[in-house]
This record gives C-alpha cells, sequence and structure tokens, in this order.
C-alpha cells in the first residue's frame, strides 16, 4: 500500500483543541497538509486554526462531541466539502475518571466509555466512506499502554481503550479481507506531558498523575505523522509503553503483587519498636542480597584460623554471627569423618 505524502494530504483531527491532538494538527500543518481540526471547546479551535493560518497553512475547524455520531459526521462533511476528500482521520479524544472501581458510578464509566470508545467507532465510520472514495488513506486511533497494562484506579478509562484496541484490530482484518487500501494504525502512548491529567474527573486526594517517565506531546505526533505516510499496525509513543508491554507479555504476574507496606500496614511501626535494625550494619560496603528469604551479607564468611587471631572482616551482625558458628564448630572434620589428628 502506498500513502501519499504529508503535503499532499488532508487530515482530518478530533480532540485538537489542546495536548496530543492541536500538536497533530500543528505537525501536520507545518509539513504542508491542509487540516481539519474538531473539538468541543470552540476558543481553542479557534486559537488552533489562526495560529496555522499565520504560518502559511489551510485549516478549517468543526465543533464536535465524539458522543454524538451526528456532529461526527458533520466533521467529515466539513472536510469533504471544504477540501474535496479525507486521506488521514486521526481519533484523539478522550476522558478520564481517577477512582476506585466501586467509587466510579455507571454514568461516569458510560461518559468514559463513550468518548474513548464509541468516540473512535463513531470517527472510524464517518472517515471510512470517504476513504474508499479517496481510493486509499489511514485511520490513526490513538489508544493507550493502558489497553495492554491497566493500572489502578483507572478501571473506566483502561477498559474503554481495551475495547478500542479489539475493535481497532477487527476492523483491520474486515479491510484486509475485503482488499479495501486503508491503513489502520493504533498508536499507544505512555504517559504525555498534557492537561489530560487536569482534565479528568479525580475522586483521590491528591492529583492524579502517569507513571514515569513523561514524554511530550511531540513524541505522539511524530508517530501519527510517520503512520499516515507509512502503513503501520501498531506505533508505541515512548520507550517506557513497548517497556511496559513486553513486561506484561513476560512477566504479567510483576505488576500484580501488593507492596509489603499494603500487605502488612503496620510491620515497620512494630519493626522500630521493637529497636529493629538491618542485618549488616556496613551497607555501603556489603549490599544486601536476597538469600533464601533473608538479607544476607555479600561476602562469604571466611573460615577462621583461631576466633582470636583471624576475627571476622565484617562487623555486621550476620558476619559476627556466622564466625561464631564456625567457631563452635572446630577445626574442619576430613573426608572419613574424623579430625586431622584423631585415629580411629
Amino acid at each position: 500500500m502506498q500513502l501519499k505524502p504529508a503535503a499532499e494530504q488532508v487530515v482530518v483531527v478530533l480532540g485538537a483543541s489542546s495536548g496530543v491532538g492541536r500538536e497533530v494538527a500543528l505537525r501536520f500543518a507545518d509539513r504542508g497538509a491542509k487540516v481539519v481540526v474538531a473539538a468541543r471547546s470552540e476558543p481553542g479551535l479557534t486559537s488552533l486554526v489562526q495560529g496555522i493560518e499565520a504560518r502559511g497553512g489551510a485549516a478549517a475547524h468543526a465543533v464536535c462531541d465524539v458522543a454524538d455520531p451526528a456532529q461526527v459526521e458533520g466533521v467529515a462533511h466539513t472536510a469533504a466539502s471544504t477540501f474535496g476528500r479525507i486521506d488521514t482521520w486521526v481519533n484523539v479524544a478522550a476522558a478520564s475518571v481517577y477512582a476506585r472501581f466501586e467509587d466510579t458510578t455507571p454514568e461516569e464509566f458510560r461518559r468514559v466509555t463513550e468518548v474513548n470508545y464509541l468516540g473512535q467507532v463513531h470517527g472510524a465510520l464517518a472517515a471510512l466512506p470517504h476513504l474508499r472514495r479517496a481510493g486509499q488513506g489511514t485511520l490513526i486511533a490513538i489508544s493507550s499502554v493502558e489497553s495492554i497494562v491497566s493500572l489502578p484506579l483507572h478501571s473506566a478509562y483502561a477498559a474503554s481503550k481495551h475495547a478500542v484496541e479489539g475493535m481497532v484490530a477487527a476492523l483491520r482484518r474486515d479491510l484486509l479481507a475485503e482488499g479495501v487500501p486503508v491503513s489502520v494504525t493504533s498508536v499507544q502512548p505512555a504517559t504525555i506531558n498534557t492537561p489530560f491529567f487536569n482534565n479528568s474527573l479525580n475522586k483521590m486526594d491528591v492529583k492524579p498523575k502517569g507513571p514515569p517517565p513523561v514524554y511530550q506531546p511531540g513524541v505522539v505526533a511524530e508517530c501519527v505523522f510517520y503512520a499516515a505516510e507509512h502503513p503501520v499496525r501498531d506505533l508505541y509513543a515512548g520507550g517506557a509503553a513497548r517497556m511496559m508491554a513486553v513486561f506484561q507479555m513476560l512477566a504479567p504476574g510483576t505488576g500484580r503483587r501488593r507492596p509489603r507496606a499494603a500487605r502488612d500496614p503496620g510491620r515497620a511501626h512494630r519493626r522500630a519498636g521493637a529497636g529493629w535494625r538491618p542485618r549488616c550494619a556496613v551497607r555501603a560496603e556489603h549490599p544486601r542480597q536476597p538469600h533464601g528469604g533473608r538479607f544476607q551479607c555479600s561476602r562469604p564468611p571466611r573460615q577462621p584460623l583461631h576466633p582470636a587471631a583471624d576475627p571476622p572482616a565484617c562487623p555486621g551482625p550476620c558476619c559476627r554471627a556466622a564466625a561464631r558458628n564456625a567457631a563452635a564448630a572446630g577445626p574442619p572434620r576430613t573426608a572419613l569423618g574424623t579430625r586431622p589428628n584423631q585415629r580411629r
């Protein structure tokens, strides 16, 4: 499948008023593409179009809530009537709720699903007739690494992104079976520095944030731009996204273990009250290593010639105990089970 260069394309971006969508629109406009942007915030769209035109680009905008299929159809009609066709369609719009599963209401689950999943469905249904008519094109879904690795306190969002991946995979196979020259790409970003966390509904006591490292929106925009010119199935925006996906495939149980503090909240208090101290006092010289479920000194204790003549090198309690045990055992036995100077 041979796709057009970006400079010859008409690109539609849903969810373009801020964050990743805005960066994607600016990236295509800078490369010479004609851009149609849509979102719920008309002031954000107006400023974006003015910025594109100030750079010498061509752009149009339409106010749209992706949860309403009629409004999404209107965006496709605006693009076709303004620029004559659609070559690339990018679905970026997303909503989120940060809360425990039991604290998330059915209405909140429904709204997140309508925006994140059904918004992608509405966009694909509106774009496909125009992409077929153009003879080729690209449909790009901005998904998330949470479509592979679900994070806590984010059940509604993770569920919607899993649904997006299932829909995209099935649509891709449908088009391949029919021989339609339309590329379907899923972009899975890691944590991106956007207003997404500020705009999310938050039921926690602290401000939500994603797992580090945090990438800039340009990382996702570059993936989208590459997918518009090259047929590709999946792209990870950020090395952390690929790493999380690999860990989920190779060691899926890694992220399921509860921290020790969560398993036993009073453990630290009890140990502090009992005067507990690390097993090895010289931690800088002897890093602790797990051995048999307990931490021991990394340097193996030496067999002393005599407890007084050859003290243990490590002053830590683990090495002192090993030295006492070796001294109490006496000289090593021979292979016959006798001491060196003892006759049978």
